[in-house]
């Protein structure tokens, strides 16, 4: 399994257009990904500009397959305006113990 938690956030003003990406993206992701088994977008609570990603891929190949996809590509895209790319931040995590269902 490859789990990434990445963040960025969000330039003001661009709220709606940011929330339109990103539901695009998820779709994407469902309709295009069968080994993405968890993405998730969340937009922080106590500061709404701040969005964390939380991903879990089957393998390394599903995660170069995200990586490399178009919709990727296009998401991409849209941090010319829409997001900063200042503050992106990718961890990628290894897993110690989970509960999964």
């Amino acid at each position: 399994m490859v789990t990434i938690l990445a963040q960025f956030r969000i330039n003001e003003g661009k709220e709606a257009e940011a929330e339109a990406a990103i539901k695009e993206m998820i779709n994407a992701v469902e309709k295009n990904e069968p080994g993405a088994l968890i993405y998730a977008m969340n937009r922080g609570k106590e500061d709404p500009l701040e969005v964390t990603v939380f991903e879990v891929y089957k393998d390394s190949e599903a995660h170069k397959a995200h990586s490399g996809s178009e919709h990727m590509g296009a998401f991409s895209q849209n941090f010319r305006d829409v997001f900063d790319r200042n503050s992106v931040k990718i961890i990628p995590l290894e897993q110690i113990a989970a509960v999964q269902r």
